[in-house]
C-alpha cells in the first residue's frame, strides 16, 4: 500500500509506502501525477519517506513501478529520500547515474531540510 499526496501548489509529491506495493497503487499514482503534469512542466520533487522498503505484492506491481519511473523521471526535478535505513541509501546513489532527477538522502528526522532542498531554498 502506498500513501501519497501531491501538493498542487508546490508540485511536491510525498510518498510513504505502508505495505507491499500493488498495481492499483501505481495506477492511482500515475493518474494523479499525469493529471498534474497536464497543466505543469514538471514535478518540483518527490519526498519519499520510508523506514524500509516493503517490496511489491506481485511481479505485475514491480512492472507498474518500473513503468511509472520510466515514463515520469524526466519530468521530476528532485527526489529526497527520508530514511534511517542504510539499505535505502544505496538505490538513490545508483539512480543518480541513470535517471534525470537529482537525488539526496536525508535522515528521517530531517523532513524540513528535505522540503527546503526540494523547493530549492537550500543548497
Amino acid at each position: 500500500m502506498l500513501d501519497y499526496n501531491l501538493d498542487q501548489t508546490s508540485g511536491i509529491l510525498a510518498l510513504e509506502p505502508k505495505g507491499s506495493l500493488t498495481v492499483d497503487d501505481f495506477k492511482a499514482l500515475t493518474a494523479d501525477v499525469d493529471a498534474y503534469l497536464a497543466g505543469h512542466d514538471n514535478l518540483t520533487g518527490i519526498l519519499l519517506a520510508a523506514a524500509h522498503f516493503p517490496g511489491w505484492e506481485s511481479f505485475a506491481a514491480l512492472v507498474q513501478h518500473v513503468r511509472f519511473v520510466r515514463d515520469h523521471q524526466k519530468r521530476i526535478d528532485r527526489v529526497a529520500v527520508l530514511t534511517d535505513s542504510l539499505a535505502l541509501t544505496i538505490p538513490p546513489a545508483v539512480a543518480v547515474h541513470f535517471a534525470h532527477p537529482d537525488f539526496r538522502v536525508f535522515a528521517s528526522a530531517d523532513r524540513a531540510a528535505a522540503m527546503n532542498w526540494l523547493e530549492g531554498t537550500s543548497g
